[in-house]
């Protein structure tokens, strides 16, 4: 099983997908009235569907973003600042990882993530383009009971691979996938993990959690596929895995 797709609705799928190719460098097909972008690999696709429009971040909505992650930020960051793209200025953030962050045209946040720490970072590839070894690293969904998230993840057959605390905002993160990997250490807390969390290939839900918040359905978020998945499965907050 894998997780292959985020169905977002928008106002303008052709639109928001050209936005997709042409600043971060995915592929983008259409697929009837939707479009699909994404990198190539495992990592999942986002699908594009008409309907949305008016959509508007709001921390006790259950949709929060997506995570890309890549070799190097900065030069992501430069690059995206060239063709016209606000996005703020990249930084090692706690002992998470070393990011920046924007928003696409409809208003959705994206979160660019380094695969090392700001002080491990090799040398770039002078050849490579910004967004070549990216990979939809994450899609981020928040919560205010994690056991039930993870009741869910693990009788779909997911693994809980890192929990991170960020206390300092208020929440910690929890990130499931469909892998038989495990990480380098079998302290899920540990930091030392995260960094080759960063360098999947593949797609990981992430939740943000908080603990006891109530969380309110985002109408436009219109599932997340699985490969694999043969019948629909409803999760919390008007969450909905498909079959992809």
């Amino acid at each position: 099983m894998r997780l292959a797709a985020l169905h977002l609705r928008v106002a303008d799928p052709a639109g928001l997908a050209e936005f997709y190719r042409h600043a971060l460098g995915m592929a983008s097909r259409r697929d009837g009235a939707n479009w699909r972008v994404g990198y190539p690999g495992r990592g999942a696709e986002i699908l594009l569907q008409p309907g949305g429009g008016g959509y508007v971040a709001d921390r006790g909505q259950r949709y929060c973003k997506i995570g890309i992650t890549l070799p190097d930020v900065d030069r992501a960051a430069d690059g995206l600042r060239q063709r016209g793209v606000k996005v703020s200025q990249p930084a090692q953030f706690l002992d998470i990882g070393y990011m920046c962050h924007l928003t696409d045209p409809e208003g959705f946040a994206i979160e660019l993530l380094q695969h090392d720490f700001e002080c491990n970072r090799p040398n770039a590839d002078p050849v490579q383009a910004p967004f070549d070894r990216a990979c939809l690293g994450q899609i981020t969904l928040r919560s205010g009971d994690i056991q039930a998230e993870d009741a869910i993840c693990r009788s779909l057959g997911m693994r809980l691979l890192s929990i991170q605390d960020v206390a300092p905002h208020g929440f910690d993160l929890h990130f499931y996938a469909f892998t038989q990997e495990r990480p380098p250490s079998p302290d899920l807390w540990a930091v030392g993990n995260r960094e080759w969390l960063w360098r999947r290939p593949y797609t990981t839900l992430e939740f943000q959690h908080i603990p006891g918040a109530a969380i309110v359905p985002t109408p436009d978020l219109r599932g997340i596929g699985i490969e694999g998945l043969t019948e629909p499965v409803r999760a919390a907050h008007g969450t909905v895995f498909v079959p992809a």
